[in-house]
């Protein structure tokens, strides 16, 4: 990626509504060789998709917490199934697979401590191949807004 590549990635980040024009006239170029390089970052996986931030706390999922979660036996059959298992779960927000200690981190958002409580009961503690899970409530979650791509 090159310094405009970088600068349309990062307008994007901002502001993915904004029209091709606009993001043209932000990075100082013309509104065909935009159209171009977004087509080529996207082509070459460097843009992903265009998102829409949700408030959950406007969604009744108030409480965030990170689950962190052992499976035995430890094989891609019981990883993969478990991964499928939790993604399928309304509460789920993201499953991140882990080296370490931990098998699985789970992010999850729920309306509140008593459903986060039940969400591990209910989901979690009757599963086999569940050896141990732990929770750590999010008291507040910041992120960039604009990741920039680091030097090789």
């Amino acid at each position: 990626m090159d310094e405009l590549d970088s600068a349309i990635v990062a307008s994007l980040q901002t502001d993915a509504r904004q029209t091709n024009r606009e993001l043209a006239r932000t990075v100082g170029i013309a509104p065909s060789t935009c159209l171009e390089r977004v087509r080529a970052l996207r082509e070459r996986g460097v843009i992903s998709g265009f998102h829409a931030e949700v408030d959950l706390g406007a969604l009744n999922r108030g409480v965030q917490a990170l689950l962190h979660v052992q499976v035995r036996p430890l094989s891609r059959a019981v990883i993969e199934s478990f991964k499928t298992y939790a993604m399928g779960l309304p509460e789920v927000l993201s499953v991140f697979v882990l080296a370490g200690g931990d098998d699985f981190l789970v992010h999850v958002a729920v309306p509140s401590v008593d459903a986060l409580h039940g969400f591990l009961m209910d989901k979690f503690s009757g599963r086999r191949e569940i050896v141990g899970f732990r929770s750590s409530v999010i008291y507040e979650h910041t992120r960039k807004p604009v990741i920039e791509p680091l030097d090789p």
